[in-house]
Parts: C-alpha cells; structure tokens; sequence
C-alpha cells in the first residue's frame, strides 16, 4: 500500500517528526547539528519557518513551501540524512534496516498535516509553542531554548508569559506536588 500525502504547492504544514528511540535526548544533545542541517536544506530548497520546536525525542515544526513547490518530503528526507551524518553510529539498527544500509536514529515516517486556515494555523503555532510545557520539560514555554516562541516573543506577537503553568517543574521534568 502506498501512503498518501496531500501536497499542495505554496501550501502551509504541520509536522511532527520522532526519533526511532523515543527515551533518547539526541535532539536537543545536538541541537547545533540539527540547526545547522536545517539551515543548508533551507539554502538548497528554500522554505519558510512558521514554528519550530525541537524537544528530546521528537519535534514539531510549520512550514510554509514556496509557490509551484510543494515536495516537503524531499526536505524532512534531506533534514534526517543530514543530521544523521553528523551524529556518531551507536544507536540500536533494526536487521531491516541493517540490511538497506540505513541508520536507526528517525522514525521512518513523519505526520503532517495540511493548514486550513488562519485559525488552523494559530491552533498549530500554539501546539508547537506549548509543546514543553505539555511534556513538562518547562513551566513557561518561553524558558524552552528551542523554539520558535523566542521569535514570537521578539516580535511583540507574544508575551515572555504566554501559557505559563502555574506548576513548579523540577529540573528533570517533574512537576513539584
């Protein structure tokens, strides 16, 4: 069976892209990997960063594809190679994959979801912006360092206080009872 993929040129998305072990911290442990991949994928097949944010095992991102383009797999493809090239072999490879020559570090697949509207696009910048807040990596969204509410925040579109929890987390990511 093959998977379908809306793909609308010039279109607006939403991803959700995981790591194949999802207890790893490989995301954020190398972040600057990850951002330098993204920006010479961006330079070769131009993109716009709506949100972005990257957490330790997975990260969810927006993205607006130029007019008459609309191949986003190509880019998460070239995203998840590149920065799999730049992280040392260690990680635990299914035999299928060992077979095909392949690295264990990605989830094959990636969710996306095609943006309606002006409102569907502010209820997904709001998830990707919420997202370690969610998984009680931080008690504010804006202590998270890697997201794209900084930018938000910057702009004055967001307040440093948005969707702050009233919960203390402690620093492994308990929330204090």
């Amino acid at each position: 069976m093959r998977y379908r993929r809306a793909h609308v040129a010039g279109g607006t998305y939403f991803f959700t892209v995981n790591l194949a072990d999802r207890s790893s911290h490989l995301l954020v442990e190398r972040v600057d990997a990850l951002r330098e991949t993204v920006r010479q994928v961006k330079d070769q097949h131009p993109f716009e960063i709506v949100a972005w944010v990257v957490l330790p095992d997975h990260l969810h991102a927006v993205w607006t594809l130029p007019p008459a383009d609309a191949d986003f797999s190509t880019r998460w493809m070239l995203i998840k190679a590149g920065f799999s090239r730049r992280v040392e072999p260690g990680e635990f490879i299914r035999a299928s994959r060992l077979r095909k020559g392949e690295r264990g570090i990605w989830q094959k697949r990636f969710w996306e979801h095609q943006i309606r509207d002006d409102e569907d696009l502010a209820r997904h910048i709001d998830y990707v912006h919420i997202n370690p807040v969610k998984h009680a990596h931080v008690s504010r969204a804006s202590d998270w360092p890697y997201s794209s509410i900084h930018r938000y925040i910057r702009s004055g579109d967001l307040l440093s206080d948005w969707a702050a929890s009233s919960e203390p987390i402690l620093s492994h990511g308990e929330r204090v009872e």
